[in-house]
């Protein structure tokens, strides 16, 4: 498969890059940073500068021209304020989607979070509620979409060595941890399983090997 990453040098962008990297496919990163180009390489992924917060829907699907699937993994970040949640985590993803319908990739996957689509709790503070807003809006714009697309929302996220063990499911799992080892893993079996359609899964760590979770979604 032709997979392109967008958020390129994320944490599970990076250990996505190297595991569909492993099995063969192409993999184009789209990174903001220049200088992040290299680990972008070292990964296996071919970078491209593209600053998803100023780029066009145009310029986007020309980079998606070819590509067999779109991984949705860019945000803000967690030092970021307020306002570039909504311009990374709901807007770059809005025009990631936007462009994979003009240059015809019907594949999505979509990293978001727990607790998307509700309303946050305030008291958590402004940037969080903002971040689960944006993840919600993105999630729900995604959704009105004639593509093939998945929703995956992973718990908290840890840098444990995977254990290639999980909980996935449509609906809720209940709050739990999840690496981003085993996350990474499951985005690429899901690239791998096309009758995972147009479904939200949740995902935390759990006793299921990563192969028989995405196998049993894909089961009739």
């Amino acid at each position: 498969m032709n997979i392109v990453i967008a958020g390129g040098h994320g944490q599970i962008a990076l250990r996505l890059a190297r595991l569909l990297a492993a099995r063969g496919d192409t993999v184009l990163s789209l990174i903001r940073n220049p200088d992040q180009e290299d680990a972008v390489r070292a990964a296996g992924a071919g970078p491209i500068v593209l600053d998803l917060e100023s780029a066009t829907a145009e310029r986007a699907a020309e980079v998606l021209a070819g590509a067999d699937a779109v991984v949705f993994a860019a945000g803000a970040g967690p030092n970021s304020g307020a306002p570039r949640k909504d311009t990374v985590d709901r807007g770059a993803a809005v025009l990631m989607a936007d462009a994979a319908e003009r240059a015809g990739v019907r594949r999505f996957v979509q990293i978001s979070a727990m607790g998307a689509g509700t309303e946050p709790d305030a008291s958590l503070g402004e940037v969080w509620a903002a971040y689960v807003r944006a993840k919600g809006a993105a999630e729900r714009d995604l959704r009105r979409r004639d593509l093939n697309w998945v929703i995956l929302r992973p718990g908290r996220l840890t840098d444990d060595p995977g254990t290639g063990r999980v909980t996935l499911a449509d609906g809720a799992t209940g709050r739990g941890a999840v690496t981003r080892d085993d996350t990474a893993a499951v985005i690429a079996a899901l690239l791998a399983a096309p009758a995972v359609n147009r479904r939200v899964l949740e995902l935390v760590e759990g006793g299921t090997p990563v192969p028989d979770a995405v196998a049993a979604l894909a089961a009739p």
